[in-house]
């Protein structure tokens, strides 16, 4: 018969589990029944200090001994009359804390910060009593897994991103910090029915959202089962009960079927003189119940509930007992992978197929080696801790451990994200994905999650490469960079020299966090470079003006005085106009005084003040600021009531922080900056003919309401290339109907042929220019 391979600790972890709620079936009602009386059913005894020892000496057994009695003794009198929530004796928690990573078969070092884990934060031990008893190494790891001081952070979810942030950190230094702190939790969630209810619920659904995928990537498949099967049973405790029931009624039925399965696959193995050790495997409740809700099926149209494991002696052997397995049983096309060729991420690796087998019923295998299947079970945990020569497990692991590589790539590139929930939504990104493989044209293999597409993959391959990213080839052929990729996609990535940041619309379409960080990170970087610009031609213009030099080392010398750490930081500022361009001077030449302007009265002292001259005049003064359009490489915007258009006389106001809005000169808005000198600035168009770009304008139309009158209308502005952005209409009379119309034009002069040719238009009574 097939032996379901089930942890004694994992069948342990069932009982001792949360009460779950009464469902609508009775099946279930007795699962949740007796899950309740498990649940509430006190544990015999506690761990002996022999005991600890044995299970060590059983792996290893040149363990320190006596190191491991002194943690006993030490953490037990540590927390001497502490108690859990559910009356134990505290010291049982890391004492059940040991025994599980004892089930790993961890080293001595890892076992003792085990049961020392909660002294320096619970107990009045310090950390440099550690040291001097157990040594700096074993202190370094207790210290890593205090629990963090309460965060005085606007909320939970940032709260929990700074845990998860130190906790990253704290790995990516030791690994075993990782493994501790799974080992922590999980038996903090096999004793979650003593928690407080609202407590157990957060508890839950962290051990859902973090805990659980980073066991996951990790590789210890294992240990992400139980403590994902522990959170489904505590935040939905009917479906699970409903999943149990129906697992245990289908395994019911197909009992002789599955054992058939298997014994075939033994003698068609051994026939082909391969001994294979096969067994079967049922999926967990939680995966199931994912699977049904992210493909919207029902329990009887999964066909992978049961699966079979074979493991092999060797790689040459995996593959000969695929070819038996294909030419035995027709192949269910589209289920092949081959992770033993390539890897995944978190080291698994395996031969996985699917194939039409006894009773035309789908049966899903594995084919694997021992320590294929030691790895996929326990991942990083598998790897032996110590070799001779080879340095400390973190090192080993370094060399060894793709997961682990991976693990410390994610931490680099999600800490510098913003903010902690911007950092906990791209590990949260990070850790659930699936995987698909892509190329490089040079056949360098690119691992990305399910649902990438090439933007992904720039970024994966440089940041450089994402930043410049402009077109894409997939299989040779042009596609958008929005493209989903597919296993086995060849991406060519065309890249340009002109863009130095990519839109910041990218970040809504990118899927891993890497690419998230980096687009946010560019958009940034362009957004203060565009300031910097702003900040650089208003000082350099006040310097003209004033007819004093300028130079950058006389900058640098006055940054104290400034409180800036850098030249770019002040320009940055004073184009936001967090600064005034007369406190750079000031700071630069303290004798300066800046030059007051009066009130503004009438438009033409406007004018004069500003000295604006024709803008087709080749002698205006140099230091106005030149205006190249909206996508220019400054700050800008325009008037929001009517814009402006080349050929207008226009006048930049600074806005803090919104950078410059360019008004018309008669536009009437202006009045209200006259009280703010400092914000008026000199500013020219600068338009190339040989690119010409549509500027903003509104016109207020009259129009006889008659049917067809509007298409007339908008007939004109077409024909003339112009563009409507925006259109409102309001009823003056019974006759007359008010039109409201933003347009796209090129210049004034193509406006003014507009508004020509809408006046010679026997339904419009009249037509005006909008100066907002």
């Amino acid at each position: 018969m097939v032996s379901w391979r089930r942890t004694p600790r994992q069948m342990q972890a069932a009982n001792d589990s949360v009460a779950v709620a009464p469902v609508l079936r009775e099946a279930a009602k007795e699962t949740a029944k007796d899950s309740v009386k498990a649940a509430k059913s006190p544990r015999t005894r506690m761990m002996r200090q022999y005991d600890l020892v044995e299970r060590v000496r059983s792996y290893n057994p040149d363990t320190n001994e006596d190191m491991l009695n002194r943690a006993y003794v030490y953490a037990m009198k540590a927390h001497g009359t502490q108690t859990r929530a559910s009356g134990d004796p505290y010291f049982s928690h890391p004492l059940e804390v040991a025994a599980i990573l004892t089930d790993l078969k961890l080293d001595d070092a890892t076992i003792v910060a085990a049961l020392l884990h909660d002294t320096i934060e619970d107990t009045e031990a310090t950390r440099a009593e550690i040291d001097q008893i157990f040594g700096h190494e074993i202190g370094a790891l207790v210290e890593g897994l205090t629990k963090l001081k309460r965060l005085e952070l606007v909320s939970r979810e940032a709260k929990q991103a700074e845990n998860l942030r130190k906790l990253l950190l704290a790995i990516a230094d030791d690994v075993r910090v990782l493994l501790i702190k799974l080992a922590d939790r999980l038996h903090n969630m096999r004793t979650l029915e003593f928690v407080p209810p609202a407590s157990r619920r957060r508890i839950a659904e962290e051990t859902l959202d973090i805990y659980g995928p980073l066991a996951g990537r990790m590789g210890m498949q294992e240990m992400r089962e139980e403590l994902e099967d522990l959170s489904f049973r505590m935040l939905d405790p009917e479906a699970h009960a409903v999943v149990m029931q129906r697992l245990d009624s289908l395994a019911e039925r197909n009992r002789n079927l599955i054992g058939e399965i298997e014994s075939q696959l033994s003698r068609n193995l051994q026939k082909n003189g391969m001994a294979a050790h096969v067994y079967g495997r049922r999926k967990q409740p939680f995966s199931i119940w994912t699977k049904m809700e992210r493909k919207s099926v029902g329990f009887e149209q999964l066909s992978d509930i049961f699966g079979f494991r074979v493991v092999l002696d060797s790689v040459e052997a995996c593959y000969r007992a695929l070819g038996v397995v294909h030419t035995t049983w027709p192949v269910v096309p589209g289920r092949f992978k081959d992770y033993i060729s390539t890897p995944k991420q978190n080291d698994y690796r395996s031969i996985h197929t699917t194939v039409i087998g006894p009773g035309n019923q789908r049966v899903e295998l594995q084919i694997r080696t021992e320590e294929m299947d030691q790895i996929a079970e326990l991942g990083i945990a598998a790897h032996a801790f110590y070799k001779d020569g080879v340095g400390s497990p973190t090192e080993l692991l370094k060399r060894e451990s793709n997961a682990f590589a991976w693990l410390r790539r994610t931490i680099g590139i999600l800490s510098e994200s913003a903010n902690p929930e911007e950092f906990l939504e791209h590990t949260k990104l990070e850790l659930f994905h699936d995987q698909v493989f892509c190329f490089t044209p040079k056949g360098k293999l690119i691992a990305l999650p399910r649902q990438a597409n090439v933007i992904d993959f720039a970024y994966a391959v440089h940041t450089d490469v994402g930043n410049s990213a402009v077109g894409c080839k997939i299989n040779g052929k042009f596609a958008p960079l929005s493209s989903e990729l597919q296993n086995g996609d060849e991406v060519e990535v065309l890249t340009s020299k002109a863009q130095a940041a990519p839109p910041s619309a990218w970040e809504a379409l990118a899927v891993t966090g890497k690419a998230r960080a980096a687009i946010r990170r560019a958009t940034r970087t362009a957004v203060r470079d565009q300031y910097a610009g702003l900040g650089r031609r208003i000082v350099e213009r006040l310097f003209v003006r004033a007819k004093i030099e300028y130079a950058d080392d006389k900058l640098k010398g006055a940054l104290p005085r400034l409180a800036r750490a850098s030249i770019d930081d002040v320009m940055a500022s004073v184009g936001r106009g967090e600064l005034k361009a007369s406190d750079v001077a000031r700071a630069m030449y303290p004798d300066y005084k800046e030059e007051r302007i009066g009130r503004f009265g009438a438009k033409k002292s406007l004018a004069d003040k500003l000295k604006l001259k024709s803008p087709s005049d080749p002698a205006r003064s140099p230091s106005a600021i030149p205006i190249r359009g909206i996508n220019s490489d400054l700050p800008i915007k325009f008037a929001p009531n009517g814009g402006a258009v080349p050929g207008d006389r226009i006048v930049g106001i600074v806005s803090p922080g919104e950078g410059i809005t360019i008004y018309p000169i008669q536009s009437p808005a202006l009045r209200d900056f006259e009280e703010e000198p400092e914000r008026w600035l000199d500013v020219r168009w600068d338009v190339d003919d040989t690119t010409p770009q549509r500027f903003p304008a509104r016109i207020m139309v009259d129009n006889v309401n008659e049917p067809g009158s509007l298409a007339q209308v908008a007939t004109v502005i077409a024909e003339h290339d112009g563009n409507i952005d925006n259109i409102s209409m309001s009823r003056r009379s019974p006759d007359f109907t008010e039109l409201t119309i933003d347009l796209e034009v090129y210049d004034l002069k193509h406006l003014s042929a507009i508004i020509a040719q809408l006046r010679a238009k026997a339904v419009v009574a009249r037509v005006e220019r909008v100066n907002g």
